[in-house]
């Protein structure tokens, strides 16, 4: 159980803190490719989640421990933090000033394709559970 609410806790903090990077800079809720690319990237999340929760709760506490021990990786793992967060902030400012204009085809193609990666590392997962264990 303690399990359960440390991975719901986690969740929800991940999904309240992207929420805020992407609607607060956009200025504003109605942002339709903000909540396309949330719900892109966090049910597949959970249904993994929920998932590992039931088949492998020992791999799904493994994953939710995300300290780095060496120093090299503690710096590639800030880096690309703060590079993956600034791109939330960047497409809600993008959303706000009108910079781009993605024709809703290529947001389409984007999403399968999201969803197809998804699903084929879902797939890698599910055939080699070394393979999870390996990628924190």
């Amino acid at each position: 159980m303690k399990l359960f609410f440390s991975a719901l806790i986690k969740f929800l903090c991940r999904l309240l803190l992207v929420g805020l990077l992407i609607f607060l800079p956009a200025g504003t809720l109605l942002h339709p490719n903000g909540w396309l690319f949330i719900a892109l990237l966090f049910i597949p999340m959970l249904i993994l989640g929920a998932v590992l929760l039931i088949k492998s709760p020992s791999l799904l506490e493994k994953r939710l421990d995300t300290r780095e021990k060496e120093n090299t990786q503690k710096g590639v793992v800030a880096l690309s933090g703060v590079m993956f967060l600034s791109g939330f902030v960047l497409a809600g400012l993008d959303f706000r000033f009108g910079w781009t204009h993605v024709p809703t085809w290529l947001v389409i193609v984007a999403s399968v394709i999201l969803l197809v990666s998804y699903a084929l590392f879902a797939r890698s997962c599910a055939k080699m559970p070394i393979f999870l264990a390996q990628l924190r």
